[in-house]
């Protein structure tokens, strides 16, 4: 065989068959013997003698048979032919699948002490149900109250006992189901939880609640939860007390006409960290219900009485979430009634044969009422020797008791003692650690939160009561149509209506659930409906797609229930609707009663404003349309951020706060877009005014030389922006309506008041455009005629002003002298538009212009001695404190001062640096300040990297804002003002160089 093949391995011998080898071409003639027999012979010979492997090496041409891939490696593997270098390195051809999951959710649906069907069977009767709101400031317990519930209801205990550590500290969080929440430690979104919670009498009823967050930056959640509830639980620490966000909670609730109950929460601090005597912490508990009743009165001020909270009056609940218990004076006088079934048995009072009347009783247990054990009598006055204050006596010494033992006795003389008050435990819980013997302690003497349900009931009207208040509060159509009966009624056989106010991105982050309370009808799956945006109108009806809902869910933070339909009164989170909606929508039936037309419910009004702003650009240029995309989705997922595109190309997003744009910009990378972006240092939003009154009636003439518009511009009464901007006064009321109110408010003259043509940018927006003209002087007919494109110009005026295109605030501008060419084809948008906003502008520059920069409030909590150092942080950063004091009955003290937005990044961090970390603070967006300095003085000398003075800062700001932005270098006049106008001007030395 080896004398067939020459060194280079080149065939030299006989050919083997046509059956193995394939032979073409004339050099392959060469080797085939001449007889066919002897062919054969010397074939048949190969064959017996070559019995292993042969080594002939057979030309890439002569193959015979090639085996493909599915061949080689079976029909089950994908296989993929790549060219060379087309791929890095470390990008594999295949890439394994990635199931992206952003969120926390339960596997299954988890165990529940209640049937699921019987909590469906409830979302059909209203009058037992209740929508809530858990509110309150960060760190105040909300979360841990919602765990007290979920477990009160779920049964996941066996879970929680196989943690040990810090996880077994971290308690459960079950609504922070986000991983920055985790992470972080405080709850970044609002979540939705439908339980089925007993009262006292053992009565089911079904609460929808909502778990909003406590940081102030993400106050928009808190608006958006409060518009589908119809009542807060505000959550209050009872050793901080009233904190911003609780303020902030306050306020809105009582504007919005929303019923408020008072949770009192961290009762162990006082008798553990704060080692009250029980007197004194009555007057601690006391203070922290007061606090809250004076922000009441301070936001309606003389109508706070009937909305005040009070013990006696059932809507203040006392609570513990650490050891899970809760009760109000109702609750707890029915312990003793329970406890004490016949008044003759030892702790009764009174001497009749009687049971206990735990209302009664109830209405003895606070405020100036004694109880002296002696003669078993309560008075209102305490001179008797040893009276004691009842609430002290029958409710805090019995708590405080009940924690000394617990926490000092040894295990044996602990069971006899718990033997008294009925409760067991096994032997080896008495071995576990002090925290959870107490809270396993507590859980037995108070029971279920029952109290809790009993004061909600009676102090939260049911969906049917706050239908009502929605409908005249939100709703734009008229009030007597029958989609607008249907939903007073809450009735389920009516037209479909649902008020969409929260969009949940989905486990991978692709899609979005929209959370709605269905107002009538039934949202059921499979159906297809419109879905109304907050621009939709009767006349502009743009805003409206129409959807199919493709899934209903009864919403649980960590899990959804599927349901064949939610009816009305309930909230639903709905899928297959999210593409069209942005913040809020209204999803109605396709086809309503009668054919009545459609109506939105107002868009939500935030006690807010965006002034944190940063610019982002992908760092791979390519992947702009998938930073955009995460945009969108972002813009979906915080109710109060705003994303745009400068002119300069750059995009913009604006938020609350450096937490907030944090969130945003983590879940922009990780959840939405996936990809690394670039991101600008923060700046803020400015806006412009003007101080004074023109100086001059600046006029503008359009292009075509045939119409002319003058202007004067100045300032707004103080008061008026504020009035436009959170609603008191619309535009789109009727004009004596309007003329009423400023004539009442800002003693206008009839003819002034009704003469007011808009409200800029927007209909919200803070400055007026008035018609001053004289109908001797300009036809009124032809006047009306421009009307609107009058309007159109001075909006966009409004919008991007003339120092740096930053929104115009707190100006009032009025049309003098209108003169129109007289044929109708001259004066048309394209001519009057461009012209008002030129004559808006030239007025403004002559009225002493000065840039407005927002303020944030601060309030910071820290020991007595750390206050030097927050005065030393603050005064470096252009702020200044307004008030500070001792917290009552605490070693804490508060500072509350100003600080511009714009000195105010890295302050937190700053000044935890110089406080050692002892200081928390909050930082709330509080109101708009005039900028020392006026920006358009030319004598003004900046310096490159040298801070600019006091009185060179409007100018400073203009210009980096301006270069920023890619605007020409300075502002000029003469840009705006007419040529010979401004001329005139410059000869009679009204205007300088």
């Amino acid at each position: 065989m080896d004398d067939l093949y020459d060194e280079f391995g080149n065939f030299i011998g006989e050919a083997e068959s046509d059956d193995d080898v394939q032979s073409s071409g004339d050099a392959a003639d060469a080797y085939v013997l001449d007889g066919e027999e002897e062919e054969e012979e010397a074939d048949q010979q190969l064959m017996e003698v070559d019995e292993g492997p042969s080594n002939a090496v057979i030309l890439h041409e002569d193959k015979q048979y090639y085996p493909s891939a599915s061949d080689v490696y079976g029909p089950d593997v994908e296989v993929l032919v790549q060219e060379e270098d087309t791929q890095a390195l470390d990008q594999p051809i295949i890439a394994p699948v990635v199931q992206k999951k952003f969120t926390v959710q339960e596997a299954d649906l988890p165990p529940v002490y209640f049937n699921r069907e019987f909590m469906t069977d409830l979302t059909n009767y209203p009058d037992q149900i209740r929508n809530i709101a858990i509110a309150g400031h960060l760190h105040h317990g909300k979360t841990a109250f919602m765990d007290m519930l979920v477990l009160e209801t779920h049964d996941i205990q066996d879970r929680l006992d196989t943690k040990r550590g810090r996880k077994r500290e971290e308690q459960l969080r079950y609504t922070d189901t986000h991983m920055l929440e985790r992470e972080r430690g405080l709850s970044i979104k609002a979540a939705p939880m439908s339980l089925v919670l007993q009262n006292t009498a053992g009565k089911s009823h079904l609460f929808n609640i909502l778990d909003t967050p406590g940081h102030v930056n993400f106050v928009d959640e808190v608006a958006a939860s409060m518009r589908l509830v119809d009542g807060v639980i505000l959550v209050v620490d009872v050793v901080e007390g009233v904190q911003v966000q609780t303020e902030q909670v306050i306020k809105h609730a009582v504007l919005e006409d929303l019923p408020l109950t008072l949770v009192v929460n961290k009762m162990d601090r006082l008798i553990l960290e704060l080692k009250l005597p029980p007197k004194d912490a009555y007057f601690k508990i006391k203070h922290v219900i007061e606090e809250v009743n004076t922000v009441i009165e301070n936001t309606i001020p003389g109508r706070g009485e009937r909305r005040r909270v009070s013990p006696e009056k059932g809507n203040v609940a006392f609570a513990s979430t650490a050891m899970r218990w809760c009760f109000t004076l109702q609750s707890f006088a029915k312990m003793y009634a329970d406890f004490y079934p016949d008044s003759g048995q030892k702790g009764g009072f009174g001497t009749t044969p009687k049971s206990i009347d735990a209302a009664k009783f109830a209405l003895r247990l606070w405020g100036d009422i004694y109880y002296n054990p002696r003669s078993r009598k309560f008075t209102r006055k305490g001179v008797e020797e040893g009276s004691t204050r009842s609430f002290v006596y029958w409710v805090l010494e019995p708590i405080y008791k009940l924690y000394a033992h617990t926490l000092s006795e040894s295990p044996d003389d602990l069971e006899d003692t718990l033997a008294q008050l009925g409760i067991r435990l096994k032997p080896s819980q008495y071995k576990t650690d002090a925290k959870e013997l107490m809270r396993l302690v507590c859980q037995q003497y108070f029971g279920p939160a029952t109290g809790l349900v009993d004061m909600v009931i009676h102090h939260v009207p049911s969906p049917e009561e706050g239908a009502k208040r929605l409908l005249e509060r939100y709703y734009t159509g008229p009030l007597d149509t029958k989609t607008a009966q249907a939903i007073q009624k809450c009735d389920q056989d009516g037209p479909l209506v649902v008020h969409v106010t929260k969009l949940f991105n989905t486990s991978d982050a692709k899609s979005f659930n929209a959370l709605g309370r269905v107002m009538s009808g039934i949202a059921k799956p499979i159906q297809s409906v419109r879905v109304l945006g907050e621009g939709y109108t009767i006349e502009d009806e743009e805003d409206m797609v129409v959807a199919t809902v493709t899934d209903t869910w009864i919403a649980e933070s960590r899990y959804n229930v599927p349901t064949s339909g939610v009816p009305a009164g309930n909230w639903v989170l709905l899928g297959g609707v999210d593409n069209s909606i942005v913040k809020t929508a209204t999803i109605v039936a396709q086809k309503l009663p009668d054919d009545e037309e459609a109506y939105i419910f107002r868009p939500i009004r935030h006690f807010f404003e965006s002034v944190f702003k940063v610019a982002v650009e992908p760092i791979n240029p390519s992947e702009l349309p998938k930073m955009l995309d995460g945009l969108r989705k972002i813009n979906k997922s915080y109710p109060l951020i705003t994303t745009k595109v400068e002119e300069s190309g750059e995009h913009v997003i604006l938020g609350t706060g450096e937490l907030y744009m944090d969130c945003v910009l983590h879940d922009l990378r990780r959840l939405y877009a996936d990809m690394e972006i670039k991101v600008s240092d923060p700046v803020t939003r400015f806006s412009e005014t003007v101080v004074e009154m023109s100086a001059i009636k600046s006029y503008a003439i359009t292009p075509n030389k045939k119409n002319k518009l003058t202007m004067i511009a100045e300032p707004l009464d103080p008061g008026i922006a504020e009035d436009i901007e959170s609603g008191k006064v619309n535009i789109k009321d009727p004009v004596r309506v309007v003329g009423k109110f400023f004539e009442e408010n800002y003693g206008y003259d009839l003819l002034a008041s009704r003469n007011i043509w808009a409200f800029g940018p927007d209909d919200m927006g803070p400055n007026i455009l008035q018609n001053d003209t004289l109908p001797s002087d300009i036809d009124p007919k032809s006047l009306r005629t421009v009307r609107d494109t009058i309007r159109q110009g001075f909006s966009w005026a409004t919008r991007e002003g003339p120092l740096c295109e930053e929104p115009i605030r707190n100006t009032k501008f009025r049309v003098t002298d209108v003169s129109l060419a007289p044929e109708p084809i001259f004066r048309g948008g394209g001519q009057i538009i461009p012209t008002a906003r030129r004559a808006c502008y030239s007025s403004f520059l002559m009225a002493s212009p000065r840039l407005m920069e927002p303020v944030y409030s601060c309030s910071m909590i820290g020991p007595a001695d750390a206050t030097s150092s927050i005065y030393n942080v603050l005064a470096r950063r252009r702020g200044h404190v307004l008030q500070d004091g001792p917290i009552a009955g605490t070693p804490l003290y508060s500072v509350k001062g100003l600080i511009p937005v714009i000195d105010s990044f890295g302050f937190e961090t700053d000044l935890r640096i110089h406080t050692q970390g002892r200081v928390s603070l909050s930082l709330l967006f509080d109101r708009w300040s005039i900028v020392p300095g006026d920006p358009l003085d030319k004598d003004v000398q900046l310096r490159k990297l040298e801070p600019a003075s006091a009185q060179a800062l409007a100018r400073d700001f203009v210009l980096k804002t301006r270069r920023r932005k890619g605007l020409a270098e300075d502002v000029t006049i003469s840009k705006f003002l007419e040529p010979e106008l401004f001329r005139s001007l410059k000869e009679s030395g009204v205007l300088d160089g």
